[in-house]
Order: C-alpha cells, then structure tokens, then sequence
C-alpha cells in the first residue's frame, strides 16, 4: 500500500503556460482588438488626427453624464441604421462604453465588424477614462478628476 500523499496542484500552473510562440501570437492578436485608455488618450493628446475614431455606445443619458471629449455617440441599438451616416469605414473605430463590468463596447465593436469596419474596444471603458484622472465631457462642461492611485500613477507614467 503506498500512503505517499500529493501536494494540491499550484493553482497558477494547474494548466501549464503555452509555449512562447503560443502566447505571442495570442497576446499579438489581443492588441489587434484592444487599446487601453491611457493609449486612446496619449494619442487624441498628441493632436492632429489620430487615426482612429472614439465611438461611445451609451445611451444618451450615460453620455450627458460624461464622455470622451471628441467621441462620437452612438448608441449600440441604432449602429445598423445610423453608422454609415456617422462613420467612415476606412477609418478605424474604438468603442467604449461603462468599464470593465460591461460588455456594451464588445457589442457595438461586433455590431460594426459586422458592417464591414475596422474596430477595437477600449478597455476599462469610461470608468477608467475618468478613474485616470483624463478629462471628460457632460452636459454642463469639461471635467476630471484627481487620478486614482489604484488604476494610474498619481505622476510621471505608468511605464508600460
């Protein structure tokens, strides 16, 4: 009879990481559909055009509340009947909506893949537009707000 006992698994390596080939190309492919707000930022920023749209899929009361100043609004219900009035399909479009709770962005991004533009989702959202201390647009004028330590370096850049 053999009593020899086993460790738990690591719960990291449970599942063993890919090889590196592997993870390139998957983390390659997730830049292909992804910017982050620090990177949609430095790039309005840096003025002249971009390149690229910001495309806010919130309802009009969520937009009065706050924007990305320069974003386009455009609800995701009314993309099919709406987008080739506001959007040209050789521009390329980054979708936000709420944050990282929602998938309201995944769904415009879908929706306007789907007719043919070339588009990527903005991760955090407005949430983390705002958390960054970046200022942003309501109905009564530009904001900000003091960047939260917890999401954004206070000063100086995050490094990455």
């Amino acid at each position: 009879m053999n009593n020899t006992t086993t460790a738990p698994a690591n719960p990291v390596l449970r599942v063993a990481p890919a090889a590196p080939a592997e993870a390139a190309a998957h983390f390659r492919a997730s830049l292909r559909f992804h910017a982050d707000v620090s990177d949609v930022a430095a790039a309005l920023a840096a003025g002249g055009d971009p390149g690229f749209v910001v495309l806010d899929s919130r309802s009009t009361e969520s937009w009065d509340q706050g924007h990305v100043p320069g974003a386009v609004h455009l609800p995701t219900a009314l993309i099919p009947e709406q987008a080739e009035r506001l959007l040209d399909k050789n521009v390329p479009v980054v979708t936000y909506c709420w944050g990282p709770g929602c998938n309201g962005a995944t769904r415009a991004a879908l929706a306007l893949a789907e007719l043919g533009y070339q588009v990527k989702e903005m991760l955090g959202g407005f949430e983390y537009w705002a958390r960054e201390g970046f200022v942003y647009e309501t109905w009564q004028g530009p904001e900000s707000r003091p960047a939260d330590p917890l999401t954004a370096p206070v000063a100086g850049d995050c490094g990455c």
